[in-house]
């Protein structure tokens, strides 16, 4: 079944509530994906902006005379890793898109500055949603940012780390036993029960557009598509984005029809994506008994199974497993070959690439690889 699709314009998302804006397609439960009427927006325009994610923001949830909810997130930086590239044999240009530069550390910081600022504009009095860690801290700020209350569900067994970062931003932080797709439950319960805006991953169509803001910068930073990507997945927030944001590029006319490879890497040990992939399955059914020290990575189930598994196949990409040592031990190598605050999910990314030129696949311009956090909040292991 094709992904369901909220289309208007911003006009009509004004005329919504929140309730009706933060929930799936209602006839099968699927992801709504926000599409924008024609517009005209030229690079010229964009490069006279600051370097925010914001100022792409005639394609994104936000009326032209609104002030969002920002810390200052995007605007990352694409860093050249030529010697990694050399040590691994790799004969193409290597860069690192490196999101550990955003607000509180990691990517979640893009989408949760777009949901955020939407959960305000359309009178969220409180904000919910389930975390691993990273979203559930980004959320905890950027409502500390809005002045609207937050709750955040983790798992228990959430490094204390992450468990304090949001504490420290103000939210209430509930503990359940169980993984992320548990503490999804406890989370809709809750809106459910107290109207909070959910802004679970993919519950609700802003995430995406915040996350979908490292493909425009891709194509500005490189002056093209890269020949792949290469992203840690988790929820898959950031791949689906990225895939429509290429979309969306094409129609603005900054590049032709031509996407890069999409390779999706998950651990080992949670790797539902790549399961399906491989098995040649539309959805991914749930990974039982998932574990991985990369927290942004444990995400036994995910909504939206069929845009990444679509997205991989339509971008002739791949799916790809690595495992604990390996994310490690690459990890490692992004900190002492290049100097970059690499997370184990960046490790992962780097594995991915080598299990997938371990296969045969070939690439005909640069290929992007991305570290979606900080290392800091794995200190006892980068150390």
């Amino acid at each position: 079944m094709l992904p369901s699709y909220l289309e208007c314009s911003l006009d009509a998302a004004h005329r919504l509530d929140a309730a009706q804006l933060a929930s799936t397609c209602p006839q099968d439960g699927a992801p709504l994906l926000v599409r924008y009427p024609s517009t005209v927006l030229g690079r010229a325009k964009v490069a006279a902006r600051p370097f925010t994610m914001w100022r792409y923001r005639e394609m994104l949830p936000i009326a032209n005379d609104e002030e969002p909810v920002t810390l200052g997130e995007g605007g990352t930086p694409l860093l050249p890793a030529p010697r990694l590239a050399a040590r691994l044999g790799f004969g193409f240009a290597l860069f690192v898109k490196d999101e550990s530069r955003n607000p509180t550390g990691s990517f979640k910081a893009r989408g949760m500055a777009a949901a955020v600022t939407c959960a305000k504009r359309l009178g969220a009095k409180a904000l919910v949603a389930p975390s691993a860690g990273n979203a559930g801290g980004a959320l905890a700020a950027y409502g500390a940012r809005a002045g609207i209350p937050v709750v955040v569900f983790l798992p228990v067994d959430t490094p204390g780390v992450l468990i304090e970062e949001c504490r420290s931003y103000g939210a209430d932080v509930r503990l359940v036993d169980g993984l992320i797709d548990e503490a999804g439950k406890e989370a809709a319960k809750f809106a459910e029960e107290t109207g909070a805006f959910n802004v679970a991953t993919l519950r609700e169509p802003y995430r995406i557009e915040g996350k979908k803001t490292m493909g425009y910068e891709l194509v500005e930073q490189l002056g093209r598509v890269p020949a792949a990507v290469v992203y840690p997945t988790g929820g898959g927030t950031g791949l689906v984005g990225m895939w429509k944001a290429f979309d969306e590029l094409e129609a603005l006319g900054w590049i032709d029809a031509g996407r890069p490879k999409m390779i999706s890497v998950q651990a080992e040990n949670c790797a539902p994506i790549v399961r399906a992939f491989e098995s040649g399955a539309d959805r991914a059914a749930r990974w039982e008994n998932a574990q991985t020290a990369a927290w942004g990575l444990r995400v036994p189930a995910a909504i939206g199974d069929r845009l990444m598994l679509r997205a991989i196949r339509d971008s002739h990409g791949t799916a790809i497993a690595v495992s604990e040592i390996a994310m490690r031990e690459n990890m490692l190598a992004l900190r002492s070959d290049e100097g970059i605050d690499a997370s184990e999910e960046g490790g992962a990314a780097v594995a991915g690439l080598l299990g997938a030129a371990a296969r045969g696949m070939a690439f005909d311009g640069p290929v992007v690889l991305f570290n979606t956090g900080s290392a800091l909040k794995y200190a006892p292991r980068a150390a």
